[in-house]
């Protein structure tokens, strides 16, 4: 039973966590990704070191502060984690401050849109019930901080999407064009509408791209001072979107894209397929079924366990979670976002998120990314770009480029600079 919980846990974090798996030979396990080994021994914090370092490319990020800061952290103690980068953060900030009051807004603005990275990462795997408040507090830190660093910015200011009885938060970046076109960004299992600015939101504005970016249920702010959870039909979250984007100036309303990132690549095509509003999606990396590839691996045995006694399938879960942190962490945070009590509610909650019922619906112009050592969605991508019955593009970011991992991360050019290029080819010709 352990050896097959500890298969199970290693392959549900390769979902968001972005290729930790290795390939095996006959006498030796050979490395994935460049930044394998970098940092740490435990291959998720190698991960979030290179997510945090990597947005240095659009100003989120210092290397000498990022990596003084990993050198403290001790490898695979998430809370050495959370103090390290919640220290680097409060000192970056404490910076900003002083800039701004003698006011050289530049330097303030550069220092405060670092400090909101750093906050974020700072709470990144603080999800677990007792810890549950300070992933708010860093929450609120970042944006703060962000909110501070665009205030003298004019053409980035926040806005509140009306959804259902509530609203959503975002950011409206405007174009210095008249009538450009709108790419809207969604994040994904563990993104924020902050982190997406530095993501994608910089390189598309540079591009003359009007972008809104945000939150939707299970994300961000909305999952920790809203409590909303995830749910499937994303549709009634990006709709809402689109109604909120058409009230902005100077959008060609014929010109609207929407992109979303790792998990996000099941939610905007989800909603790519209700709403013929927009004209052109990117999905990265593509997925057709949230749950595939994790009840494939799972042994028999634990799928049997799982349907016949969810009770001792959460016990061994939990067991490994105490000694797992790869586990801990993707177990908590789904059970939060998607509110659910239990590993085995996460487990069938994740099976209603699939396109096999609306992908046949999808119209408009597709560009389905894969990622070489993105493992967990091995297959996946192509099998969305084959049953797409639309004009499509299929684009693979290789190990030759170092964009082989989920989402590219830590090759932040390349990954928008090829993807923005599709884009706007696809819109050129409208």
């Amino acid at each position: 039973m352990k050896k097959m919980v500890s298969l199970l846990c290693s392959t549900l974090i390769m979902i968001f966590c972005a290729n930790i798996s290795f390939a095996v030979s006959k006498s030796s396990v050979l490395l994935q990704n460049w930044y394998d080994d970098l940092f740490f021994k435990d291959p998720t914090f190698n991960y979030e070191s290179i997510r945090a370092l990597g947005y240095a490319y659009t100003g989120g990020a210092d290397l000498g502060e990022g990596i003084s800061t990993l050198k403290a952290i001790k490898d695979s103690d998430i809370n050495s984690w959370y103090q390290q980068w919640l220290a680097t953060a409060n000192r970056v900030e404490n910076l900003a401050e002083k800039m701004e009051e003698q006011g050289d807004k530049v330097s303030a603005r550069e220092a405060y849109f670092r400090a909101s990275n750093y906050y974020r990462s700072a709470g990144f795997y603080m999800d677990a019930p007792k810890n549950q408040d300070k992933s708010i507090k860093t929450m609120k830190l970042s944006k703060k901080s962000f909110s501070k660093a665009i205030a003298s910015l004019p053409y980035i200011k926040p806005v509140r999407i009306p959804y259902e009885k509530t609203t959503l938060p975002g950011y409206f970046i405007q174009s210095s064009k008249k009538n450009a076109p709108l790419l809207i960004v969604n994040t994904g299992f563990d993104g924020t509408a902050e982190e997406l600015y530095f993501e994608t939101g910089v390189a598309a504005h540079e591009r003359d791209f009007n972008v809104l970016i945000f939150e939707g249920p299970g994300q961000g702010e909305v999952l920790r001072q809203q409590h909303l959870p995830f749910r499937y039909d994303w549709e009634h979250v990006v709709t809402p979107a689109i109604d909120f984007a058409l009230t902005l100036p100077d959008i060609d309303k014929n010109k609207i894209a929407l992109i979303g990132i790792s998990m996000g690549g099941y939610l905007a095509a989800r909603a790519a397929a209700f709403d013929n509003r927009i004209k052109a999606c990117i999905v990265n990396g593509g997925i057709y079924d949230l749950s595939e590839s994790l009840y494939k691996t799972l042994p028999p045995e634990l799928i049997k366990l799982l349907k016949t006694d969810p009770a001792k399938f959460n016990e061994a879960i939990y067991a490994d979670m105490k000694k797992n942190l790869t586990a801990q962490w993707y177990f908590d945070n789904a059970m939060w976002s998607f509110k659910v009590k239990t590993p085995a509610e996460v487990m069938l909650v994740m099976k209603k998120y699939t396109l096999k019922d609306v992908i046949e619906k999808i119209h408009c112009r597709m560009l389905v990314v894969d990622s070489e050592a993105d493992t967990f969605f091995k297959g996946q991508p192509k099998h969305v770009y084959d049953l797409l019955n639309t004009k499509k593009t299929l684009l693979e970011f290789t190990r030759k480029e170092t964009a082989q991992a989920h989402c590219q991360m830590g090759a932040m050019a390349i990954s928008n600079e090829k993807i923005l290029s599709w884009l706007n080819s696809v819109f050129s010709e409208r």
